[in-house]
């Protein structure tokens, strides 16, 4: 039986960097070995773990998972760079430049996977339907995004909805900002060939659904997601976590992960 891995969690206060113990802690193949968060909590405990500091969390692990700022991301993947080690899970998004370059920097020293959703149920929603689009042309198919909610939700379409757009956007060859249909009202006219719908339903504890449809003149395929938990989180860095031991330095995602990106 091969040794659990190495995975140390940084922000191990925050609601992600417990989840993320949580999930380690049952996995049986790997272990929490380290775990920090802000420098003046170290020596608290949080879930049977010792809080320590950034170094010694690197020096003791293999992986470290980390979702906590981009800025914070940054100086670990800078540190982690100089000292060779360990592979690291990024799952905050939206820095500043400087940050980004960091990171990217970061990638070619060490193992890096980075994603804007660890969610492995729409993360495998993205490959579908990148092979759809690319196989089911404009021509004949129309594409309809579908997201829903609860009331507290600030932006529309989600991030997640956008992101599935942009996949099938690409799949086609072209870009989303050049197709997509945001909102309808009115006479609007016939449907734009090639365009990319979006709707979007807010309201009460809807806690996330997401939905993609091709749309023929005799058919329709109809790809979709519904989150019930946000633990789904955790345990999709924990299984990016476990796929990045030994990989060569390099920036990954979760397609990468799950085996959607070839060559």
């Amino acid at each position: 039986m091969a040794a659990a891995v190495r995975i140390g969690v940084a922000g191990a206060l925050g609601r992600m960097g417990r989840a993320v113990i949580a999930a380690a802690g049952a996995n049986p193949a790997s272990e929490v070995v380290a775990v920090f968060d802000l420098p003046e909590r170290a020596g608290e405990s949080v879930d049977g773990h010792r809080l320590s500091d950034a170094d010694t969390v690197l020096a003791a692990s293999e992986v470290v998972i980390d979702f906590t700022t981009v800025r914070a991301s940054a100086s670990l993947a800078a540190r982690a760079a100089e000292l060779g080690h360990p592979a690291l899970i990024i799952g905050a998004t939206g820095g500043e430049a400087e940050d980004e370059a960091t990171i990217v920097r970061a990638a070619g020293r060490i193992a890096i996977v980075r994603a804007r959703s660890f969610s492995l149920g729409i993360n495998v929603l993205l490959g579908l339907v990148a092979e759809a689009a690319a196989r089911l042309g404009p021509g004949a198919w129309d594409i309809e995004i579908f997201e829903a909610h609860h009331r507290r939700e600030v932006d529309a379409p989600s991030g997640t909805a956008l992101m599935l757009g942009e996949t099938a956007a690409a799949a086609r060859g072209v870009n989303l900002a050049e197709v997509a249909e945001r909102g309808r009202d009115g006479i609007t006219g016939a449907r734009a060939t090639g365009a990319i719908g979006f709707s979007v339903m807010r309201g009460g504890g809807l806690f996330g659904e997401h939905s993609v449809s091709f749309i023929s003149e005799d058919e329709t395929l109809s790809l979709a997601h519904v989150a019930h938990d946000r633990s789904l989180f955790a345990r999709g860095a924990l299984a990016a976590a476990l796929w990045v031991v030994g990989k060569p330095p390099g920036l990954y995602d979760m397609q990468d992960v799950l085996g959607f990106r070839h060559g």
